[in-house]
């Protein structure tokens, strides 16, 4: 949710908040806003993929600084979107505008775009660090407020929604909320954040006294995240606004200020609504009067989702959830974080939104690699729907993706078979818990072609991310080298061991020695350099196959261990790897000193290279001088033409896996 413009205009005005020195107090965090703000405000790398290794330290030092100050941090998160559909069309327009920014930063310039995992790392390092936080059913702003006036104490987010509500405490905006700039109080040795604490009521107060049961009304006057009627441009272009002796500048601000003191003549919402419909035509009045309630319906409060059942006892119903009929432990999982708002809305909307990334836009869009797995994942969510309703004997069902073509949004239509009913029950949503576990097993490692004898010779910690890597290596466009894959493997290590760094061991000196070569490695991949579009569109290939492999992994119910991905990709990092393994192989040589990670390293590429055929990464050299010996039979043209396989000449079925009719093509 979010008032267009509103946020800059409190910002622009002391008066309306508090000045308050925070400390010994619970703190309701938005969780979706937290780890937006401190990845675009610490000026983290956008452009290749994530350095998730630096995000987890921001994380880690802002936690680190509200526990300083004894502030008790309950993290909400939203979870899927609204199911009633009225932000659709402001989600296609976001879409878009993530699109155009992705493709700018590919160029060179400018933009902000989440890299794709950040959602993910901000969960693990909240789990490592044990702070409290739930996932709520969709949006979770008027849970947030229910629970901070339950509390009361304040909200930390940098949402302009949260201007509208009537809270006790009152919210603080990120921008204002100090948390680098701890202060210790000499006679107490206490320590405080300063923080500014936006206050409705000074606002209302400013405003001729106004009633604030007006400012829902002017939240979707204003034009928020549910309501953007061609008709309000009427009201507006009527209605004579009472700026006085406005300071604001900029048309957006003064339309703001002026409203404000429009609606502070009218006692109630009933009169100003009336007042507002007058200058539309009659025949778009009641459609309108209808669609600014609805909207107007966000702001007010639920009581009965209670939040704080979930942090005293684990406990969380959604309404919504309920009325769906959802099993129990699907939204156990889903309030706990262990599974993706993205699978939910594929459950429950059928729509899932595929996130843009800074990738070559010349080529399809990265996400295009895990299609098949996507698949199997909507067959299982719906599998046990289709075999409950009798009525719908369909065989065929269907899931709307959102995703990038070119520099435009693309709709697509992602097609399930189900080949028999065994299928769907032995898949059974409901009973997914109740599988045995070389079952989950065998499916998660079936849908990521992969046998479990592949993997013996990797750490069990690392099975699913190798897994993964496997994966990625036989589906990657385009095809990926050894270079690519050697980078990733040692980035890997790279990791684990930096994490191991501070812990006792034999080789103490060695891994302080590996230690310091990878941080001036980290140096110069962190240095500004033109993006190497193949490169990057195949690592932002990997960041799509682990993100859809870790959710293919929760979805039935962690088979494997669950990779710590806070330390396991360092995007500038490895980029950097891959230029300096292009020049030579004897940067291979970084782990000998120290020989735990040198094992580690040789298992992993062996555990990678045994899952591949021999020939997969054979020199590009070999492959044209046999391509030369045929030159005077198919002429320069021919060497551009592709072999395509018609789909109706695929094979619909592999008979040797019963799970594979779930996988067949649109």
């Amino acid at each position: 949710m979010g008032i267009q413009g509103f946020m800059s205009f409190v910002s622009s005005h002391s008066n309306f908040f508090n000045e308050i020195k925070l400390k010994n107090t619970k703190l309701i965090i938005d969780g979706n806003n937290l780890y937006h703000t401190l990845h675009f405000d610490s000026g983290l790398d956008l452009v290749h993929g994530g350095d998730y290794d630096k995000f987890t330290g921001v994380l880690n030092k802002f936690f680190e600084s509200l526990a300083m100050c004894n502030i008790q941090a309950y993290v909400v998160f939203d979870g899927g979107f609204d199911i009633s559909n009225k932000k659709l069309e402001t989600q296609k327009r976001r879409y878009k505008d993530k699109i155009r920014m992705a493709q700018n930063l590919s160029n060179g310039r400018g933009g902000s775009v989440l890299p794709l995992l950040s959602r993910e790392v901000c969960i693990q390092v909240l789990r490592n660090l044990q702070v409290p936080f739930v996932q709520c059913f969709a949006e979770a702003d008027r849970e947030i407020v229910v629970l901070a006036n339950l509390w009361n104490c304040p909200i930390l987010s940098f949402d302009s929604d949260f201007c509208i509500f009537d809270l006790k405490v009152g919210y603080c905006p990120q921008n204002s909320f100090h948390w680098k700039n701890i202060v210790s109080m000499k006679e107490t040795h206490e320590c405080y954040m300063p923080a500014r604490c936006f206050s409705a009521q000074k606002l209302c107060h400013f405003y001729n006294n106004m009633n604030m049961a007006l400012l829902p009304l002017f939240a979707v006057l204003t034009g928020n995240d549910y309501i953007n009627l061609l008709a309000l441009e009427t009201f507006f272009s009527k209605v004579n606004l009472p700026i006085g002796n406005s300071s604001h500048s900029g048309r957006k601000h003064t339309q703001i200020h002026g409203l404000l003191n429009w609606l502070s003549r009218f006692s109630d919402v009933e009169e100003a609504m009336e007042n507002v419909l007058n200058y539309l035509r009659a025949k778009d009045r009641d459609s309108v009067r209808q669609l600014l309630y609805s909207a107007m319906e966000e702001y007010s409060l639920d009581e009965t989702v209670n939040l704080e059942q979930y942090f005293l006892r684990g406990s969380y119903i959604s309404p919504t959830a309920v009325k769906l009929n959802l099993p129990d432990w699907v939204k156990f999982v889903l309030a706990r974080g262990e599974l993706s708002p993205l699978l939910s809305d594929a459950l429950v909307l059928r729509r899932v939104f595929l996130h843009p990334q800074v990738e070559d836009f010349r080529k399809p869009s990265a996400h295009f690699v895990t299609k098949p797995l996507r698949r199997l994942i909507y067959a299982i969510l719906h599998a046990s729907r289709k075999s409950q309703n009798e009525a719908r004997r369909s065989k065929n069902f269907l899931v709307v993706e959102f995703h990038r073509f070119e520099g435009n949004l693309r709709r697509s239509v992602v097609e399930i078979s189900y080949a028999s009913d065994d299928i769907s029950k032995d898949l059974s949503l409901s009973k997914l818990p109740q599988l045995p576990s070389e079952i989950s097993l065998k499916v998660l490692l079936g849908g990521l072609d992969v046998k479990i004898g592949d993997l013996e010779f990797a750490p069990p910690s690392h099975r699913l991310l190798l897994a993964i890597v496997c994966y990625w290596i036989t589906h990657v466009q385009p095809k990926v080298k050894l270079h690519h894959v050697k980078a990733l493997l040692m980035g890997i290590v790279c990791g684990e061991a930096c994490s191991v760094h501070n812990k006792p061991d034999e080789h103490e000196e060695a891994l302080t020695s590996v230690c310091e070569q990878i941080r001036r490695m980290q140096v110069l991949g962190a240095q500004p350099k033109r993006l190497n579009m193949e490169d990057a569109h195949i690592f932002c290939q990997w960041q799509c196959c682990l993100q859809i492999g870790l959710h293919f992994n929760q979805l039935l119910c962690t088979p494997l261990p669950e990779p710590d991905i806070t330390r396991h990709y360092s995007g500038s990092l490895v980029h950097h790897l891959t230029q300096q393994l292009k020049m030579s192989s004897s940067l291979e040589g970084l782990f000998k000193a120290c020989p735990s990670l040198e094992k580690l390293y040789q298992d992993c590429i062996q555990a990678v290279m045994s899952t591949i055929p021999q020939d997969h990464f054979r020199s590009r050299t070999k492959q044209a001088a046999g391509r030369s010996k045929r030159k005077g039979k198919v002429g320069k043209k021919g060497l551009n033409l592709k072999v395509v396989t018609s789909p109706k000449n695929q094979p619909q079925c592999d008979p040797s896996n019963r799970f594979a009719c779930l996988l067949m093509e649109d």
